[in-house]
């Protein structure tokens, strides 16, 4: 086997690891703890099928990719539940440190390939990582919703908080902004979002 071939097979068994990172949120349905992989496969999905949504055009591919590999640092970093304003604080060094090593197992060329993906996905600047992020935040909220906001009220997260997180969704999408919006008013109203 070539070296290529070998170093790329490496990447792609260590990323197996990322189904074993568990997030706070839960599968609909009240269903167990969502793991990192199955976050990425539903957002990647959910970018494909809501794309005319996003407030300017977008290369489909290309956030597709970003949802996919986004959380790849994880492995090594750990999830930081979006709300854990201490964790939060070491987050950027964390993550920083596994994109180095996980992506440093793959060619040079797709290393440099996917670090800048991942780098323009934590930027939140261009049109398809401000989209990546609507879908980054979309995501979970529709699963707590999903589950009569248990993840809230389980963590006591407030109203203020989830809109503080959610103004990347309108930088994305002002449409999907609105869909989040009402899911919060809705369970502030049901109690399960503190004010």
């Amino acid at each position: 086997m070539d070296e290529r071939l070998k170093k790329q097979l490496g990447f792609a068994l260590e990323i197996d690891k990322e189904k074993n990172i568990f997030r706070q949120t839960h599968l609909s349905g009240h269903g167990r703890n969502e793991n990192d992989a199955e976050h990425a496969w539903h957002m990647a999905v959910m970018a494909y099928i809501l794309s005319e949504y996003s407030n300017e055009p977008v290369d489909v591919a290309k956030v597709m990719i970003m949802c996919l590999i986004h959380d790849i640092v994880e492995i090594d970093a750990g999830d930081t539940y979006a709300y854990d304003e201490e964790n939060q604080k070491t987050r950027k060094a964390r993550e920083d440190a596994a994109k180095q090593r996980i992506f440093s197992l793959l060619p040079d060329d797709q290393k440099k390939n996917l670090t800048a993906l991942f780098d323009e996905f934590e930027a939140c600047e261009t049109a398809e990582s401000k989209f990546a992020h609507s879908l980054d935040n979309l995501q979970p909220l529709i699963l707590n919703n999903s589950n009569g906001g248990s993840d809230w009220r389980e963590h006591g997260v407030t109203s203020k908080q989830v809109y503080t997180r959610q103004g990347k969704t309108q930088l994305g999408s002002q449409t999907l902004f609105e869909v989040t919006d009402n899911i919060i008013k809705d369970n502030i109203r049901k109690g399960n979002l503190r004010e």
